[in-house]
């Protein structure tokens, strides 16, 4: 279950930030940062580092391109503590 979660809320991100691309391309209204670094917050970090590297999309800005290899790590290092935990 936590696998599928994992793999929608990635593919979201990704999609968010292919998306976000587009519309700045366009000059339209864009996606608002909070929510794309919300959707990373929630375990879509590996989805939306590969939106922005793919895309070139927000690499420029810290908050992404230092935040979002952050939260990433955090995110593995909180894992393996709980999985130890459990095992």
């Amino acid at each position: 279950m936590e696998l599928i979660y994992l793999l929608i809320i990635n593919a979201l991100s990704f999609l968010l930030m292919l998306i976000d691309k587009q519309k700045a391309k366009k000059d339209r209204w864009r996606i608002p940062e909070k929510t794309l670094i919300a959707f990373a917050l929630l375990g879509g970090s590996l989805g939306a580092i590969a939106g922005m590297k793919l895309f070139r999309h927000k690499t420029k800005h810290p908050k992404f391109s230092v935040g979002l290899p952050v939260i990433l790590a955090v995110q593995v290092v909180l894992a393996v503590v709980i999985l130890s935990f459990i095992k």
